[in-house]
């Protein structure tokens, strides 16, 4: 059976408001692939985390395989059933949804999960509560375009809060966007946390935050994986639970992330900005 590991970073903040810690499982870049008769290695690795919800920021199917609707949807169900959902396409999704061929298809997978539970975000957000504390989880569903190979268009902070609008002051923003390509824009756009795959820990891993390549053929790109910090604003990459168009790994495990938001004493608080290449996650 194919294997993942299970990473955990820590993300400490002021704006918890009853000092609870609040945790998230973090999927994406499945692509069919699955661990165990209907996912159960996975499933139960995931509850075994006890997350308040789990966050999905695309990919976790094929666009030409439709048999791998089937393989998303008996995961994310199942997973429904016990914590909440959300979820926001990956290029993937997108494509399927965009093709006459198959946008069929990928209807009935998303109404079917929206019946089981999970919210999907188009460019959308929507408010939750989690330990006492506001969450507002926006998705990025980005024109096909910005997935080009290689050269796809620049994106700027005006275009982005076409698509999404700008964060409030009040609670806790986490942005799921699919594309890290766009890394700087997101972390000014302002959310407190960014989420992103799609580059698969860059195929060969060099380090903690810098891989070879990716699926849209760039070399050495920016914001490859891990975790990224400018002033108030995290950025972590996953190098994701499956692969595609360059189904290699070499020193890059595929991984489940789990996000752990914990309190900050005001009293220890320090501000200023911090390197965009400090911060590890911790294992």
């Amino acid at each position: 059976m194919k294997t993942f590991r299970t990473r955990t970073y820590e993300i400490h903040s002021r704006k918890l408001k009853s000092g609870q810690k609040v945790r998230f499982a973090f999927l994406t870049d499945l692509h069919g692939m699955t661990y165990g008769n209907n996912h159960q290695y996975l499933y139960e690795e995931i509850l075994r985390q006890k997350p308040d919800a789990v966050l999905v920021a695309g990919d976790m199917i094929v666009t030409r395989e439709k048999e791998t609707l089937q393989t998303a949807a008996g995961l994310l169900v199942r997973l429904s059933e016990r914590v909440p959902v959300f979820y926001a396409l990956g290029n993937h999704e997108y494509k399927m949804l965009l093709n006459p061929e198959v946008r069929q298809q990928y209807l009935n997978y998303e109404r079917l999960l929206t019946s089981a539970g999970v919210c999907f975000l188009h460019n959308e957000h929507i408010f939750s509560r989690f330990g006492g504390t506001d969450f507002i989880f926006y998705g990025l569903e980005l024109p096909i375009e910005y997935y080009h190979k290689p050269n796809s268009p620049a994106l700027s902070l005006t275009a982005l809060e076409e698509l999404i609008g700008t964060p409030s002051k009040a609670g806790i923003h986490i942005l799921l966007a699919h594309n890290p390509k766009y890394g700087n824009t997101y972390l000014s756009w302002g959310a407190d946390l960014i989420l992103s795959g799609h580059y698969h820990g860059g195929i060969l891993r060099f380090n903690e935050n810098h891989g070879l390549t990716c699926p849209q053929y760039l070399l050495f790109p920016p914001y490859c994986c891990g975790r990224f910090q400018s002033g108030r604003s995290t950025m972590i990459i996953s190098a994701g639970l499956g692969e595609h168009t360059i189904p290699i790994r070499l020193h890059n495990p595929r991984e489940l992330l789990v996000i752990e938001f914990c309190p900050t004493e005001r009293k220890s608080h320090k501000t200023g900005r911090k390197s965009l290449y400090g911060n590890t996650g911790k294992d």
